[in-house]
């Protein structure tokens, strides 16, 4: 089987996914555990930040609809604390909502459809393989310009 494959897997990254529905946590963490990552998962966001507050994650991979916490919001606030962080965004909505990597603050936003493994192992293994430098804060990218003094 290909995913055995063990060039696929970049590193054995600690990886966050979060999502309220027990089957696509299950379905995620084996495609994930095969790759050799070493995989924690949350029911909510809530649960989420949770853990993120007491374990170190190299990626967190969430889901967008989700009860009391949307995706969206947990992707704020764990961007308050690690900006650098790799986010992956999984949602059901990302065509009918014109959802992308701009409007949600996250490094790779992926539609749950037939091909989402493929995207998904895709999208993580670019991310970890990037630097951590390479995404800079939203405050940091849109510094106001400096105005000459009269």
């Amino acid at each position: 089987m290909a995913a055995r494959n063990p060039s696929l897997a970049t590193t054995h990254a600690r990886i966050l996914l979060v999502d309220d529905n027990a089957n696509g946590l299950a379905a995620r963490r084996s495609v994930l555990e095969e790759l050799g990552h070493r995989i924690t998962t949350a029911t909510s966001g809530g649960d989420a930040l949770e853990l993120f507050s007491t374990h170190k994650f190299d990626l967190v991979v969430t889901d967008y609809k989700m009860p009391k916490m949307d995706g969206l919001d947990l992707i704020i606030r764990l961007r308050k604390q690690l900006p650098d962080l790799p986010i992956i965004l999984i949602s059901g909505y990302v065509d009918a909502l014109g959802m992308n990597e701009a409007s949600t603050g996250a490094d790779a936003v992926i539609q749950k459809s037939s091909h989402e493994v493929s995207h998904l192992v895709r999208s993580v293994n670019r991310l970890l393989r990037r630097k951590p430098a390479a995404r800079k804060p939203a405050a940091a990218q849109s510094k106001p310009a400096k105005r000459k003094a009269v």
